[in-house]
C-alpha cells in the first residue's frame, strides 16, 4: 500500500490524537463527515503500531487514512474502499 503523509486536525482527548476531524489531500481541506471503522495493526517483527480510520469525507469519497505511532505522523492510505 502506498501511502503519503498528510496534515490532520483531529480530536485529541486523554489518550493524544485519537481521531481525525479533518485532513488536507493535495490542498484540498476534507472534514471527517462520519468514522466508519477504525482499527489498530501492529507489526510484529518491529511492533509498530498503526491506529486505522476509514471515513467518509465531506467530498462524499471513502477514505482510508492511519495514525503512525512509531513515527507520529499522519498518512493517507486510499480513497472509494469498500466497506466489509
Amino acid at each position: 500500500m502506498q501511502s503519503e503523509q498528510i496534515d490532520v486536525i483531529s480530536y485529541s482527548g486523554r489518550k493524544g490524537d485519537e481521531r481525525p476531524a479533518t485532513f488536507i489531500l493535495h490542498g484540498l481541506r476534507i472534514d471527517v463527515a462520519a468514522i466508519i471503522e477504525n482499527w489498530i495493526e501492529e507489526n510484529y517483527q518491529d511492533r509498530a503500531r498503526k491506529r486505522y480510520f476509514r471515513v467518509r469525507g465531506s467530498d462524499g469519497a471513502l477514505h482510508l487514512i492511519y495514525f503512525d505511532l512509531q513515527v507520529h505522523a499522519w498518512f493517507y492510505a486510499s480513497r472509494n474502499i469498500t466497506t466489509h
